[in-house]
């Protein structure tokens, strides 16, 4: 893999592109088993960098090329094609607010625009719609359709929402999960989805069929430490929102919470840099 003629875009958007061989990871039995490639933000003392790091085998089989590139934005759309699977994945790389981030976008895109609306949930692209937003006014953070902090969308209410005070978490943190840095809400009101059991075994929950099943199965397996949660609820914003990364923003009224479409992506896998 030779990254040589990336160096130059991404000097162009004001970042710097490193690339890190490492070694076949080694398990307790002496076998060794390729660790893949991986994006990632690193640091060091000249300041943030993006970073494609891997074995040299894994590394040898990703071709990466530039799509598209917006220097005034400081963003670019990487295409990254293996030459043994053939597949194709694409990762926005850009600054935000304060840093930068690289994000795996589902779908064909092949711009940077187009990157960043597949990155958007459908709700917020129909809000969009309908208040009439050009281009230009879609790319903002704060706009008449939604309110956005790093992955996170806010959609305004069509109409007032009424919330039984004794419902509403107070600095509720959100997350997507696998280490990131949480986003903080003044006030958040969780209601509906599904309801499902977690344990360490079930990081991602199982359903009450699920569960049922696993225990006439398994009837040891009910006094393992489960947590009931739900899965897909709908989930409601209001005050300020606080990330180290980001300005704090201030919701007046009760707003939808929505989450970016990067889980949909086939390289999210090769994330190693989480928001």
């Amino acid at each position: 893999m030779k990254l040589e003629h990336l160096e130059r875009a991404f000097e162009s958007i004001g970042a710097r592109l490193q690339v890190e061989v490492r070694p076949l990871a080694r398990h307790w039995d002496g076998t060794l088993t390729r660790a893949g490639y991986s994006l990632d933000i690193g640091h060091d003392r000249h300041g943030q960098f993006f970073a494609v790091r891997g074995d040299e085998e894994s590394l040898a089989e990703a071709e990466f090329s530039l799509l598209n590139k917006q220097k005034d934005d400081r963003h670019l759309l990487l295409l990254v094609k293996n030459e043994d699977s053939g597949r194709k994945e694409r990762f926005l790389c850009g600054h935000d607010e304060r840093e930068w981030f690289v994000a795996a976008v589902p779908g064909p895109a092949s711009t940077v625009v187009q990157a960043k609306e597949a990155l958007k949930p459908q709700p917020v692209r129909q809000a969009q719609a309908r208040k009439g937003l050009n281009a230009r006014q879609a790319n903002t953070r704060h706009n008449a359709a939604f309110r956005r902090q790093g992955e996170w969308f806010f959609l305004p209410m069509d109409k007032p929402m009424t919330v039984d005070p004794k419902l509403i978490l107070r600095n509720e943190p959100l997350s997507r999960g696998g280490g990131s840095k949480p986003h903080y809400v003044e006030q958040l009101y969780r209601t509906g989805g599904e309801l499902v059991y977690v344990n360490r075994q079930h990081p991602q929950g199982i359903t009450q069929a699920q569960y049922n099943k696993l225990i006439q199965r398994s009837p040891a397996a009910k006094k393992l430490i489960w947590q009931q949660m739900r899965r897909n609820p709908g989930v409601f914003a209001r005050g300020t929102v606080r990330h180290p990364d980001h300005a704090t923003i201030v919701l007046h009224d009760w707003c939808r919470v929505l989450m970016n479409e990067e889980n949909k992506a086939q390289g999210r896998q090769n994330l190693a840099f989480l928001d």
